[in-house]
């Protein structure tokens, strides 16, 4: 009989091969898994990118001596799957190599898996265990369960704020003045790297026409979110940064502009109408769940970002607080929640505020 505190220790490393996969798995969740034979791992693996092969396959196959599989207890931070994707069951595998024990993270709770891998296990007569490290295993794929368990993606709202509390100087026709850096390039590096983790990034009206950003990985290697941009009258410059070919681009139009939508945009580029009027939201998320799209960082400015804050539709907050003051502008959004995490960065702080957990308990 293994104990808890030796089955923590071998799900600990299937959670920590997991997060090698951050950025190259969505919309798969975040797997690892390991191969144990008496108190030994002798396999491991994690699943590497979508489309390729799961963490169990991998772990398996790196098992030198397969006679032992029979003798071992497979480790795995989530629920085998038990259908038929880009790959074959691994609730299968498991069972046709007749691997004795599984012990399992938590419950793939969307609904072509829920509980499915865990009855093919069982009926091939493995001892399976469920519930090892389960908050941990649900925080490391949050994105995925949030997709599946609300119907939308996870959302993580991102801003600079000066020490006296503003996002923005005044800026208007008169007085256009360019974006003033309130972070450093630290800052600037680690928002790259979010982006590459993340598979979508949105932004509003005012901040496409103001910043003219690029929202890309450009100072990161990784895959480039896909872009969302608010313009519900459809009166963006279609020579904007945003609609480049270097990623694929999504405008968020109000239905009364179908007729009006004569512009030359690339190949990339993609108009979505809804009603601005109602249901707004809904018709977002019902969008994102099309596309499969289970994360977002949403890097708008005051009206967006208090748009998600005030209808709760958040996760998580990262906030960078400047060394800087501007004494007047556009106030930075405010927002409540769990601090989680405190960190310097140069002269600048982060910030991360969890809004409610994915456990009732925490």
């Amino acid at each position: 009989m293994i104990d808890n505190t030796i089955k923590e220790k071998y799900m600990q490393r299937c959670i920590e091969l997991a997060r090698l996969g951050l950025g190259n798995t969505a919309p798969n969740p975040m797997v690892g898994s390991v191969v144990v034979y008496n108190n030994k791992i002798i396999g491991e693996g994690y699943h590497r990118k979508c489309g390729e092969a799961h963490a169990e396959v991998n772990a398996i196959n790196a098992v030198k001596n397969k006679e032992l599989l029979q003798k071992s207890a497979l480790y795995v931070n989530l629920e085998p799957c038990s259908h038929y994707g880009k790959t074959p069951p691994c609730a299968n595998l498991i069972a046709q190599l007749k691997i004795p024990e599984v012990v399992i993270g938590t419950i793939d709770t969307a609904s072509h898996v829920s509980g499915k891998g865990i009855e093919i296990l069982k009926q091939a007569g493995c001892k399976v265990t469920v519930g090892v490290l389960e908050k941990e295993s649900r925080e490391i794929n949050k994105r995925f369960f949030t997709f599946y368990e609300k119907k939308r993606p996870y959302i993580i709202l991102k801003w600079a704020e000066t020490l006296d509390g503003f996002i923005d100087v005044l800026r208007t026709e008169d007085y256009p003045v360019k974006p003033s850096w309130i972070t450093n390039e630290f800052s600037k590096m680690l928002v790259h790297k979010w982006r590459a983790e993340e598979q979508a990034i949105l932004i509003g009206t005012n901040t496409a026409t103001a910043d003219n950003p690029t929202l890309t990985t450009r100072n990161w290697p990784g895959t480039h979110p896909f872009r969302i941009v608010f313009d519900r009258d459809l009166k963006l410059s279609s020579n904007l940064n945003i609609f480049n070919k270097d990623a694929e681009t999504v405008i968020v139009a109000d239905k009364l502009m179908r007729k009006k939508s004569n512009k030359n945009f690339h190949s990339n580029i993609d108009i979505l109408f809804v009603d601005y009027n109602q249901g707004f939201d809904k018709q977002i998320f019902e969008f994102f769940v099309r596309q499969n799209i289970q994360s977002i960082i949403i890097e708008g400015g005051a009206k967006v970002l208090n748009y998600f804050i005030n209808n709760d539709l958040w996760d998580e907050a990262r906030i960078f607080v400047g060394n800087k003051k501007f004494m007047k502008g556009i106030e930075a959004p405010q927002i409540t929640g769990k601090v989680i995490q405190k960190e310097n960065l140069g002269n600048s702080k982060l910030l991360l505020i969890k809004n409610k957990p994915i456990f009732k308990d925490n």
